[in-house]
């Protein structure tokens, strides 16, 4: 059994907060303490600000070859301990333990991956106007970064910039959700023990406002990405003024799905159902707002609400567990509101709708199917991260394309047909930065993942995700005189 260790990684030395201060752990399947976390503040954060500056110069002058030598021992190191690290992701996070496993297994993908195209960051040469001249582009690493990631995906939200920003040169100060920390924890210790140098890779925990605010006022911190909520994503941008610091904002996400009536509809309400409530539907990709055609609005509604009443909802460890928990009181609290707010206005919950009442602990809420709902009401304007899948008929292509667009989110949107020329006017259609066609996963290491309007700024992962952890400098080089 692998020695886990759940403190502080600052310079190199596994640490208590600086104030003594402690986080007690919950999980939510069954509202236990796990153990006490240590909980910092601003002194922790300035210390690992200043351990990544100082270990910046050394990190980004080692060639990409030496750097991905770190990550990929880092990558077996985590293939080696996934399922040991399974069973403590869902104990925080409440997720079922198959798709714990998947988060971490797919975590080494994204390490692997930044290791090699790292040595891919190619400069270029450009023709110069005038025999004398030589121009010449390089790519550099932008300096210290500071991550800030959310607790729905405590690995691959942390996984996706550290390994990409390691990889280009930087170093990183991670600041892990206090709902999920052990997970950030156990990334940073398979880096330390794979190689990374005292001061390349820091972990904190801690008040986030106070972490906030020591990277966006050090002006060493060259860059902040940051996953969570439209509204701390906006305080960010007003704090990043101060110094201009860059941002990758991850932010809410209210994503449509659009059934066309030329679908297999058993087929598609099988798959909807397993990818809405995929983590109790706490995914910022998740499929949110269900346009179904309406010749087919029956079939796929009853198809959907039998199969959501039947899913094994429970703890995340349990065999046979579908899915899980919300992270906190908070959460379901939200989403038991949004839901009551709707129906009291006219819809209808076909199935679900409340908490379950055999299951009096545990931050639970039954999968609820919702139909006849109106585009004033919070649960269809709003990002509902839980359980609820609303349905709502539509008979024309471009009338759904409108309704589709009309949010200010544009993260991720699903479109299912089988014909050609609906799938090329929906993706081209669509104001969202990724589109998935008969598809329901926008994520892999090797494409980028962001969006635009008020979800967000930026990109992570491919090589647009890469290329925003390093800095073009463009190198003139004149006739020696």
């Amino acid at each position: 059994m692998t020695n886990f260790i759940f403190k502080q990684l600052i310079n190199g030395e596994w640490v208590d907060a600086a104030n003594g201060g402690l986080w007690p752990l919950v999980n939510p399947a069954t509202e236990d303490i796990l153990m006490e976390i240590p909980f910092g503040d601003a002194a922790d954060a300035q210390a690992a600000v200043d351990a990544a500056a100082a270990a910046f110069p050394a990190w980004s002058r080692k060639t990409p070859y030496q750097r991905a030598e770190v990550l990929m021992k880092a990558a077996s190191w985590l293939l080696e301990h996934a399922e040991q690290m399974a069973v403590i992701t869902t104990e925080e996070c409440g997720k079922p333990l198959s798709e714990s496993l998947a988060e971490w297994r797919s975590a080494a993908n994204y390490m692997i991956w930044n290791a090699e195209e790292a040595k891919r960051a190619y400069g270029r040469t450009i023709p110069a106007r005038v025999p004398n001249r030589r121009i010449m582009v390089i790519h550099q690493p932008i300096g210290v970064v500071g991550t800030i990631t959310a607790w729905n995906f405590p690995v691959y939200n942390v996984v996706r910039c550290w390994a990409a920003a390691l990889a280009a040169g930087c170093t990183v100060v991670g600041r892990p959700s206090e709902y999920t920390p052990r997970s950030a924890m156990m990334m940073a210790q398979a880096l330390h023990e794979s190689g990374a140098p005292a001061g390349v890779i820091n972990c904190i925990s801690g008040d986030p406002a106070a972490m906030a605010q020591i990277m966006l006022k050090d002006a060493r911190v060259r860059k902040i990405s940051f996953t969570g909520s439209t509204r701390v994503g906006k305080l960010l941008m007003d704090g990043a003024s101060q110094t201009v610091t860059k941002l990758a904002l991850e932010l809410g996400g209210n994503a449509p799905v659009i059934i066309f009536p030329d679908v297999n509809v058993k087929a598609v309400a099988k798959q909807a159902v397993a990818w809405k409530y995929r983590n109790a539907g706490q995914v910022c990709v998740a499929p949110q707002r269900f346009y179904v055609h309406s010749q087919i609005a029956d079939e796929f509604t009853e198809a959907v609400t039998t199969a959501s009443r039947a899913l094994k909802l429970g703890n995340g460890l349990q065999q046979g567990t579908e899915t899980g928990p919300l992270i906190n009181a908070v959460q379901r609290d939200r989403v038991e509101a949004l839901v009551a707010e709707a129906v009291a206005g006219g819809a209808e919950a076909l199935t679900g709708g409340s908490r379950p009442s055999d299951m009096p602990r545990g931050y639970f809420y039954a999968p609820t199917v919702i139909t006849g709902l109106s585009d004033g009401m919070r649960l269809y304007r709003e990002e509902i991260f839980g359980p609820v899948m609303p349905i709502i008929r539509f008979q024309d292509t471009e009338e759904v394309l409108g309704m589709a667009n009309a949010t200010p989110y544009g993260l991720a949107a699903f479109v299912q047909t089988n014909i050609m020329n609906t799938a090329i006017r929906m993706y081209e259609g669509l104001e969202f930065g990724m589109v998935c066609i008969n598809d329901w996963l926008p994520a892999t290491p090797e494409a980028p993942f962001g969006g635009i309007k008020q979800s967000g700024l930026g990109r992570e992962s491919g090589l647009e995700g890469l290329a925003e952890y390093l800095e073009a400098k463009t190198i003139y080089m004149g006739e020696s005189p």
